[in-house]
This record gives C-alpha cells, sequence and structure tokens, in this order.
C-alpha cells in the first residue's frame, strides 16, 4: 500500500508541536499573572497595615485563594490541552484509518482489474487460436484436431470457472441460499483432488479420510468449491513440485476436522488476516507470478462460514501453508 507524503506528516507534527507550545504559553502566562496578582496583594496588605512580616502573608485567606484560583486555572490549561492534543489525535486517527482502506480498496480493484483482464485475455487467446488454426487449415491429422479441441475445451473451463467464481463471490455478500442436503464430505474431497491431479500433473496429493464418519448437512457445489479453491491453491503456490497432504477426521461429537497442508512458500504472519478479502493477494514476486484473481481463499471463507463452520491458516512445518476447517456434522456420533 503507498505511504503518504512525507509533508502530510510534518504538518501534523508541526499542528501537534503547535498545541503543546501553546499550552507551554498558556501556563507560563497565568503563572506570571498569578506571581503578578501575588505581589500586588502582599504590597497592599503591608501599606494598609494588614500584616506584620512578609511571613504573615502566606497565611492569609485572601493569599490561598489567590493560590486557589491559580492552581484551578493551571489544572485547567492542562486538561484543554490534552482533550484538544487527544481530539487532535482521535481525528488524525480516524482520519488515516479511512484513508488507508480507500487505498486498500483501490488497489485492490487495481489488482483484480489487471488479474481479471490477464485471465480474460489467456484463453480467450488460446480459443482464438484454436478457432484460426481450424479456419486456416482445413485438413488437419486427427490426433492435431484432438488436441486442439482439447486444448480449446480446457480453456473454455478456465473461463467457465472464472465466471463461476465472479457469480458465486458477488452472491455470497447477500443473496446466496445453502441448497441442503446430506453431503459424504469424504468422498466430495477425494473427487476435487482427483480434480486438481489431472489439472496438475506434477502435483502430488495424498488424501487421508477416516472411515465411519457422519455427513455434513450443506452445499455440494459450495463445499465442492471450498475444497477445489483450497487444493487449487496449494497446488499453485508450491510449484514445481507440490507435495500436498488433505485429511478428514473427528473432532468431536458432532465436528468433523478437514486439513490441507502443502510445501509451497507460506503465507506471512502480516499477511494472514488479509488473505480472507476480496481480491488480496499476497504481495511477492511468487504470487504475482501465478494465475489468479484473489477471491479463491475469500469464497472459502464465506462459504465455510454459511456452513456453520469455522477456518484457520498457519505454516506448515517445515515449509508452506496449513488450513483448518472444522464442520458440524448431522446428528452425534
Amino acid at each position: 500500500m503507498r505511504r503518504l507524503p512525507l509533508i502530510t506528516y510534518a504538518i501534523i507534527a508541526y499542528m501537534l508541536l503547535a498545541f503543546g507550545w501553546w499550552s507551554v504559553l498558556l501556563l507560563r502566562k497565568n503563572e506570571e499573572a498569578h506571581v503578578a496578582n501575588v505581589n500586588e496583594l502582599a504590597y497592599r496588605m503591608a501599606v494598609e497595615r494588614r500584616i506584620e512580616a512578609p511571613a504573615d502573608f502566606r497565611e492569609t485567606q485572601r493569599y490561598r485563594d489567590l493560590t486557589s484560583q491559580f492552581e484551578r486555572q493551571q489544572a485547567m490549561i492542562i486538561g484543554e490541552a490534552v482533550f484538544l492534543v487527544l481530539s487532535l489525535a482521535g481525528g488524525i486517527y480516524l482520519l488515516f484509518r479511512s484513508l488507508r482502506q480507500e487505498i486498500s480498496a483501490a488497489q485492490q480493484q487495481r489488482n483484480f482489474l489487471l488479474s481479471i483482464t490477464h485471465e480474460l485475455k489467456s484463453p480467450l487467446a488460446g480459443i482464438r487460436l484454436v478457432l484460426e488454426t481450424f479456419q486456416k487449415r482445413k485438413e488437419l491429422k486427427p490426433e492435431i484436431q484432438q488436441k486442439l479441441s482439447t486444448n480449446a475445451l480446457a480453456e473454455t473451463d478456465r473461463l467457465t470457472a472464472l465466471v463461476n467464481d465472479l457469480l458465486l463471490s458477488a452472491k455470497l455478500e447477500n443473496v446466496y441460499q445453502i441448497n441442503e442436503e446430506e453431503v459424504d464430505l469424504g468422498s466430495l474431497i477425494q473427487d476435487a483432488a482427483d480434480q486438481v491431479a489431472m489439472k496438475y500433473k506434477t502435483a502430488n496429493i495424498h488424501v487421508d479420510i477416516e472411515t465411519d464418519l457422519r455427513p455434513v448437512v450443506g452445499d455440494r457445489l459450495g463445499l465442492t468449491s471450498v475444497a477445489v479453491n483450497l487444493l487449487e491453491n496449494a497446488a499453485k503456490y508450491s510449484q514445481p513440485n507440490p507435495v500436498i497432504h488433505t485429511s478428514l477426521q473427528r473432532g468431536g461429537a458432532r465436528e468433523l476436522i478437514w486439513e490441507v497442508s502443502d510445501n509451497g512458500i507460506g503465507i506471512p504472519d502480516r499477511e494472514k488476516r488479509r488473505i480472507w478479502t476480496k481480491f488480496y493477494r499476497v504481495g511477492s514476486e511468487d504470487t504475482r507470478k501465478t494465475k489468479g484473481t484473489g477471491l479463491g481463499l475469500y469464497i472459502v471463507k464465506r462459504l465455510v462460514e454459511r456452513h456453520g463452520g469455522t477456518l484457520e491458516v498457519m505454516d506448515n512445518e517445515p515449509k508452506g501453508t496449513k488450513f483448518m476447517i472444522y464442520l458440524p456434522t448431522k446428528g452425534a456420533d
């Protein structure tokens, strides 16, 4: 995120120092006025012979009243100065927080537009190339036709997945409704792992599903999206040789624990709370080289929460990332 210009910090520092200096001047002026009032009162009482010695002056009620008034004025000045400084600091903090949010939102929008443009251009260019090849070269060997058709279908599937993610992320804002049914989560995870393994040929995916698990009640398509997004993220960010472990086991009377871990680049601690934000992508060079729109983990978190579950992210040992999902099951063991 971009930093504010240095002149902004200089102006803020000047304002705070100005308030502090103003407070010091007021305190000094008040003290000088008090000293002048005390001297005037002492002189007048001495002339009027109300006191016999200078020490007697400090025992008079009028001196005590004058001193009490001075102390109240000093406390009032300090209190007002503290209140003004705190008000200014609080206002600046709120302004900066709002500004940071605006800058972050603008940056995320920019990143999204850049990534979505690339994600759209690449498959469209591939499909166009295939169609032009078929158009210009009427007679192609069957194996070449098969290869080109397979490539075009793969690019079409990629576009379809992208559009589906965009539509799903929009629905998750407020109109998404769970189509409840009993789901065998273990079987669903195995199917998702097979799907990702077909797409990422170098990925070594280990699936460990505990037997006789109770089903979860939820949306099959939504849970499939969760599984595919997590496994694809693990494969994308663990190149060139992804090693992925996913497991499902009992976590309690009414809970399943689902784990997905990889040996990839990992997620810095400072980024762990931000990865669930829509369109956000971890800002490393490795991440920027991978395909994506920053919607995957946003969709995962929202879907898990809609199913009454919770999700955690942590470092994997010795390297990589581990996601832990806790989902309620139907009935009790």
